[in-house]
């Protein structure tokens, strides 16, 4: 199965390639993206390599990645990307981490990556189950640890049709550090070997914010919202701003000096987003310009790397992804700075966290404009409870913390362990023949860290 799983990989490159290379000089970013796609790049042996695939993993890679830095200060590290957004968000968090585009999931292109990094370790974060890069890297004899690792219902039972995809390199190298007790049973299900999957929670419930924040986002609130009572849509989905912004228009009729900040999930959709206000006829502002001298209703924050600093500007955030069935985004950004978090029904990406914080009073579930409205109304209208369920979110998340030392346990047993083998093995690995590139790289200057939008389908915030 795994093969032909290559096989149709392969089959699409050709067309996937050029397609790149194209996009790569219209954007003026050159080919440097096209060559770590092909597992070229800077050559980072004796290290450990971080997989993660775009802003949400991110950002739990870097509280995994701060910890390694102080535990091992030597030690060289490397973090792959598998989108655009990804990436800048990881050099923007970490500027003294490489960060590059994870490999295509090809043999040629993971033994390339492999024998040009030669990791005594490789880290997924969370979802990244690419077979091949399992595969290779077992082979190889490179320990690879699942971190914070999660598979949902769905996801099992499409894996379990494939049998042959991922089990024999489950079964080969690969720990798991699921985050929940479901997740671990499914992985056992998968194929991983059950004495070396154990649960340790969720390493995001351990970020430390900065100590600035919460004066970050008064500043904000002194420059966009005043005295008006602000409620956040944060990492909203295609289909999900109409109902937030007619959700919008019916706290206005109750609270008229209320705005909204609307944070839109992909770059490449913030002119559409700040279109849709104009449509819905709300008066619009945004983030990248300067400040209209009309009143305005909405807030589109249409730049990267914010969306903390307007939680902290916020009394109220709902989380989108939520009202459609992408299954939802962080639910943790808003709770950890004590604001109280609404969501849609749709939170299947995280539901142990969704649960906890629903629990404990934290989460409201929201289905439509109107509910969405009715609690955001509630919410604005009374501090007390604004202040109680905020309580209850950062208590959640106290109670919730750990993750990252145990992390940190399994990662000191496995690098112990395999520290000179692994490296020796996927050193000896010769890097495979790199194919023409299907463009000449034009002589443009070097690529800038923060990429132009919609160089992928990724998330922003």
């Amino acid at each position: 199965m795994r093969r032909l799983y290559t096989l149709l990989l392969y089959l699409a490159l050709p067309v996937a390639m050029p397609a790149m290379a194209l996009r790569a000089w219209r954007q003026r970013a050159g080919l440097g993206g096209w060559r770590e796609r092909l597992g070229l790049g800077a050559q980072r042996p004796d290290g450990i390599w971080i997989h993660a695939a775009s802003v949400g993993e991110v950002q739990a890679a870097a509280i995994l990645i701060g910890a390694l830095r102080a535990r091992w200060p030597a030690s060289a590290l490397a973090l792959s990307c598998v989108t655009a957004t990804g990436r800048t968000r990881a050099r923007a968090l970490l500027p003294d981490v490489e960060a590059r585009y994870a490999p295509y999931d090809v043999p040629d292109s993971v033994r390339r990556a492999l024998a040009r990094l030669r990791p005594r370790l490789l880290i997924v974060i969370e979802t990244e189950l690419w077979p091949n890069l399992l595969h290779e890297a077992t082979r190889a004899g490179v320990p690879v640890l699942l971190a914070s690792a999660r598979v949902s219902a769905g996801s099992a039972r499409r894996y379990a049709r494939f049998p042959g995809l991922l089990r024999a390199s489950l079964q080969r190298g690969v720990w798991v550090a699921a985050q929940s007790a479901a997740d671990a049973e499914r992985f056992c299900r998968l194929g991983a070997m059950p004495e070396r999957v154990s649960v340790a929670g969720n390493v995001k419930f351990d970020r430390t914010l900065p100590v600035d924040l919460p004066a970050r986002g008064v500043a904000l609130r002194a420059r966009y919202a005043a005295d008006r009572p602000t409620w956040i849509a944060g990492s909203t989905q295609e289909g999900e701003e109409p109902m937030v912004l007619a959700g919008h228009r019916r706290v206005r009729a109750q609270l008229p000096q209320a705005l909204l900040v609307l944070a839109p999930r992909y770059p490449q959709r913030f002119e559409e987003v700040v279109a849709a206000v104009g449509a819905a006829g709300l008066r619009c502002a945004r983030r990248s310009r300067p400040l209209p001298p009309e009143p305005y209703e909405v807030l589109v924050l249409d730049t990267l790397g914010e969306l903390m600093e307007f939680y902290a500007a916020a009394d109220v955030a709902f989380v989108g992804g939520s009202l459609v069935p992408v299954g939802g985004h962080n639910l943790l950004e808003p709770a950890a700075l004590g604001l109280p978090v609404l969501s849609g029904p749709h939170q299947f990406n995280s539901p142990d966290i969704a649960r906890v914080l629903r629990e404990c009073g934290a989460l409201e579930t929201v289905n439509n404009a109107e509910s969405l409205a009715a609690a955001v109304v509630r919410l604005l209208s009374d501090r007390e409870l604004r202040t109680r369920r905020g309580a209850s979110a950062r208590g959640a998340i106290e109670a919730n913390r750990g993750a990252l030392d145990r992390l940190l346990s399994l990662i000191d047993a496995l690098d112990s362990t395999g520290a000179a083998g692994p490296t020796a093995a996927a050193g000896s690995l010769p890097e495979p023949p790199l194919p023409e590139p299907p463009l000449q790289e034009p002589s443009r200057r070097e690529p800038s860290l923060r990429e132009p939008p919609g160089v992928s389908p990724s998330a922003s915030h």
